[in-house]
């Protein structure tokens, strides 16, 4: 004869809910649900810059992707230089002077100066307001 098993009941797997949230005159909150999106995109910031430059000008879909493919490309190559550079140098930190020489390495001429100007003045911006 078989054995009759005595069936354990499973534990509860489901997370506990996490409590609303009340304001001060006692009214309940509702949590926002962000939406977790790994796409990031440069493309909100391209028709200002445009508005700065040429008033009256837009950019159709398709350029804005290519724009948005350039300016990540060039992001990852100066990234992976300044990070080459730092651990050139044993350091685990990228400093703005790794990513000055990066970008004096990998960009060509007047866009060279352009870009170090411009960052220089970033950077003297947010020092004087920090």
């Amino acid at each position: 004869m078989a054995k009759a098993e005595t069936s354990k009941p499973e534990p509860y797997d489901a997370e506990p809910k996490p409590a609303k949230q009340k304001t001060a005159n006692g009214r309940r909150r509702r949590r926002r649900h962000c939406r977790k999106d790994n796409f990031s995109s440069f493309a909100t910031y391209f028709p200002g810059v445009l508005r700065q430059m040429h008033k009256g000008l837009s950019l159709s879909h398709d350029s804005v992707n290519i724009l948005d493919s350039f300016v990540k490309d060039m992001f990852e190559r100066i990234a992976e230089e300044a990070g080459r550079l730092a651990r050139y140098n044993k350091r685990r930190t990228i400093t703005h002077e790794d990513i000055e020489a990066a970008v004096r390495l990998l960009l060509p001429g007047e866009l060279r100066k352009h870009a170090i100007t411009e960052a220089t003045k970033s950077l003297i911006r947010y020092h004087t307001c920090r």
